[in-house]
């Protein structure tokens, strides 16, 4: 008799029990301050930005490159490092990339010139490169398969949230204290939440509570102890590949809309940059509490038949390219902002369902790595190529001709969800082999 079978259910205390069911909250809590440590780091120098033109005679171009700086590094080291913290430990991973980005803003607070800011803005970058994948692996393990969808959608929200916050605690800083301490303040953030996550987070409270991975019946059945499954298993069957893809394309609307809209309202709506800036940074909230209600919805309609995460990210996107190209169609006003507030609030929505899909259609020894591919898949299709290609078209036929084409990028992504989900079960069975096929040659 196996040691488990020996244990009854009544054999644990209830505060044990208790202490079960908090443990992964506790564990939720700390990647998504981690996250919003992230990108508050990253997005405070958009506040700072007029204080540095205008200390260090900087241009508009040199301005974007600091900016880019980091997502240029993230985007490149994404999936090597996630792959070295799939083999390495995702636990001493993340305390080790938080207080390195953390460093690298402090070096950024010190910075006495441009070389010296770009240099330390692609030291953030390398620190935040792989949090976000790995992150996402550390959370999800902890967690019933049943809710990836909820966790995801909360976790990435983080995101827009960190963004809003940095610009805007920054903002108040520099005001205040100068645009050195923005950088310092969230440094100093970054630093205590690493020693935090340090304690709190252990490889030792993880193992007790790391959760079965099987969802349903149609799940896998679990690897073999000590197995790792070789990195083009990240893209064995066709139903992962279609959840990067989407989750590239979803994001390509939801990054354009980031990027442009503060200029869309001071062009279209003639709002001062204040306003718009504002305005804008609502939107920007939408998308984040969309991301994580449609990850709710998401798991409810899905708990017992997986194969709806598909069906529930088609609608999504359906209504988001609705209300966009209607409401971008509308003049200026009410109706219009009720469509363009209806498109945002949907415009990143499949986000959970996708990182569900990447978890259940990737081995556990390389899911971190999965996250990662689709963190790339994020940064060069989406946050990367996105507002580029917009600004480009907006050259040509004006920046209200390109949004009503953005918009249509979605169609791509509706086909991509449909093509999965004819091939998930299929998929599936494939992943389900070769943990078959593991356990046969460890058996032996």
């Amino acid at each position: 008799m196996s040691l488990h079978s020996t244990v009854a259910p009544h054999a644990l205390s209830p505060k044990s029990s208790r202490a079960s069911r908090i443990y992964p909250w506790i564990v939720f809590a700390m990647v998504f301050a981690l996250l919003l440590s992230d990108y508050m780091s990253r997005q405070v120098l958009s506040a700072i930005f007029p204080l540095l033109k205008s200390e260090w005679d900087l241009s508009d171009t040199r301005l974007a490159s600091l900016n880019s700086a980091v997502a240029v590094m993230v985007g490149v080291l994404t999936l090597p490092l996630s792959l070295l913290a799939d083999r390495w430990g995702r636990i001493k991973s993340v305390t080790l990339m938080a207080v390195f980005w953390s460093i690298a803003t402090l070096l950024s607070a010190a910075a006495m010139n441009y070389g010296q800011m770009l240099a330390a803005r692609f030291l953030v970058g390398v620190g935040e490169a792989a949090y976000g994948s790995v992150g996402l692996a550390v959370l999800l393990s902890v967690f019933a398969p049943h809710m990836r969808a909820s966790l995801s959608g909360a976790f990435q929200a983080a995101g827009s949230f960190g963004s809003v916050i940095g610009v805007a605690l920054g903002g108040y800083i520099a005001l205040h204290l100068g645009w050195r301490w923005s950088f310092a303040a969230m440094a100093i953030l970054g630093l205590l939440l690493a020693a935090m996550f340090s304690v709190l987070v252990t490889e030792k409270r993880m193992t007790r509570h790391r959760k079965d991975d099987t969802e349903e019946s149609l799940e896998s059945g679990g690897a073999a102890d000590g197995y790792k499954a070789p990195f083009r298993t990240l893209f064995a069957n066709p139903s992962v590949i279609c959840a990067y893809l989407t989750g590239g394309l979803q994001m390509f609307v939801a990054a354009v809309l980031l990027a442009w809209l503060p200029s869309y309202f001071n062009r279209y709506h003639d709002m001062d940059l204040g306003k718009a800036g504002v305005t804008a940074s609502i939107f920007s909230l939408l998308i984040a509490i969309g991301m994580i209600c449609c990850g709710i919805i998401t798991d409810r309609s899905s708990r017992r038949h997986p194969s709806r995460k598909w069906t529930s990210a088609i609608a999504y996107c359906m209504v988001s390219v609705a209300t966009l190209l209607l409401g971008f169609q509308l003049a200026p006003g009410a109706p219009q902002m009720i469509l363009l507030g209806i498109g945002a609030f949907f415009a990143a929505g499949s986000s959970g369902a996708m990182t569900a899909m990447v978890a259940n259609l990737t081995h556990p020894s390389v899911r971190a790595s999965g996250f990662g591919t689709l963190t790339l898949a994020y940064s060069l299709i989406g946050m990367a190529l996105g507002p580029f290609a917009i600004g480009a078209i907006a050259d040509s036929v004006g920046l209200l001709g390109a949004l009503r084409l953005a918009p249509l990028v979605y169609v791509a992504a509706i086909i991509c969800l449909s093509i999965g989900r004819r091939r998930y079960p299929a998929s599936l069975r494939k992943l389900a082999a070769l943990d078959g096929a593991t356990a046969d040659r460890t058996d032996r």
